[in-house]
């Protein structure tokens, strides 16, 4: 049975969750109180890069599933669940910032005319569920609202896909009609047989920040292992894909690179550790983590200077600038790391990235933008590739190497041929693939 369904938040969460929830049949709002954003996604245009976002976009908005408005207090009077999708940014001492997701709360009380379940959809510290459901609780009766923690586990570039496919979904709640209400809402998924985790709120809470941890802790693992490989010889895709074939350990986040990024990984694991200082139970495995993930990120810059390359004076063209490839977020991306290290030791850095350069000039203003990776690379004494973009696997390295004043190619993603790069005279540095 449809339900009317408020998002409030259309971030990356939130944009995709409303999208979704419309394609499963629901009447959905999706509010923000961004005027632009809003004007942009009604007319049909998404204010993000994903892959299909904006087919699934249109389809639900031609259907009248799905609108958008920065009318937040309209969009909770007539919904019947409301979805909380709002930022919620890390803070200098690593925990998470809930000022936005406090004010929707209050806003939820001051429109609570009817019987509503609140599903946090936010990254949120552990205890957070229980503490909106206790401040409701003081303002109106526990029959007028549920509150269900459901974390998501979206991956940027595939969230349309993990959207509708996920491998599970967590579902922290308290009452039998908040579980039904929620059921209902993704019917389509049960039907698809995706296990259901019903659990209490801390434990959904703890869930997310867990996942992403040990994501985290397996992408830090490979490239320390990685790093062993260029030490000795030894080749890194075949450490991996004989690690992954072992039932008890699975191949996925098996991909050495340049550390990792993005808006989960980095945020959760240090909200992790935050939280176990808290309890005075330190997560020590995951605080290595962070540590070892930050060095990574510039370890091709002190590979090569310790190879005698010195950047002063020099000309860095770096393909990509996102985190990873299929989006343009560059928040915590490794690239942008390594371009401002280039900077700072004096080097003339020329960018390519088919999605995150128009976000990226904004914020640095001393590199320049090119419209083709080749373009970027002319001239070029060094060339970095920094994001594993499709595009950058059949770079045409005979003429690559005839447009460059120098020869070295290290390519952080492993995306090309070690001896093919090599047969065209490049210097080739590559991620945990034996020595140079």
């Amino acid at each position: 049975m449809s339900k009317n369904i408020c998002v409030i938040g259309t971030g990356y969460v939130g944009l995709i969750a409303a999208i979704g929830l419309a394609e499963f049949g629901n009447q959905v709002t999706g509010v923000d109180l961004d005027q632009s954003k809003i004007d942009l996604l009604n007319k049909g245009r998404s204010p993000i890069y994903e892959p299909g976002i904006e087919t699934y976009l249109n389809r639900n908005f031609q259907s009248g599933r799905l609108k958008f408005s920065t009318n937040v207090v309209e969009g909770i009077l007539n919904a019947d669940i409301v979805f909380i999708a709002v930022g919620t940014p890390e803070t200098e001492n690593g925990e998470p910032d809930l000022t936005a997701l406090n004010s929707v709360v209050e806003e939820i009380s001051r429109n609570l005319n009817s019987y509503k379940v609140i599903v946090v959809k936010s990254t949120v510290p552990i205890g957070t569920n229980r503490t909106i459901h206790n401040l409701l609780r003081m303002q109106h009766s526990e029959t007028l609202f549920d509150v269900v923690s459901n974390p998501e586990f979206l991956r940027e570039g595939s969230s349309i896909q993990d959207f509708f496919h996920p491998d599970r979904m967590i579902v922290g709640c308290r009452t039998e009609k908040a579980k039904s209400l929620m059921f209902e809402v993704f019917r389509p998924l049960n039907v698809m047989s995706v296990p259901f985790v019903w659990c209490d709120w801390e434990t959904a809470e703890l869930i997310k920040y867990s996942a992403n941890a040990f994501l985290a802790l397996k992408v830090t693992y490979i490239n320390q292992i990685a790093n062993i490989c260029e030490a000795i010889g030894a080749d890194v895709h075949d450490v991996a894909r004989a690690l992954g074939m072992d039932g008890r350990i699975s191949p996925k986040f098996f991909h050495p690179g340049p550390g990792f990024g993005g808006s989960c990984f980095p945020k959760d694991t240090k909200a992790l550790v935050q939280i176990a200082k808290d309890i005075n139970e330190p997560i020590s495995l995951i605080e290595t983590v962070i540590k070892a993930n930050s060095v990574q990120k510039t370890r091709c810059i002190s590979r090569l200077i310790q190879t005698g390359v010195s950047f002063e004076n020099s000309t860095v063209a770096v393909l990509g600038i996102a985190f990873k490839q299929q989006t343009d977020d560059l928040r915590e991306s490794p690239a942008v790391e390594i371009i401002e290290k280039l900077q700072s030791l004096g080097a003339t850095v020329q960018l390519h990235d088919p999605q995150a350069m128009e976000g990226y000039k904004k914020v640095n203003k001393v590199a320049s933008f090119f419209e083709t990776s080749l373009e970027a690379c002319e001239g070029a004494d060094v060339v970095i590739i920094a994001t594993e973009w499709n595009e950058y696997r059949n770079l045409p390295l005979e003429k690559l190497k005839n447009i460059m004043n120098g020869d070295i190619l290290y390519d952080t993603r492993n995306v090309l041929e070690p001896e093919l790069a090599r047969s065209f005279g490049f210097k080739y540095f590559s991620s945990g693939r034996g020595l140079f």
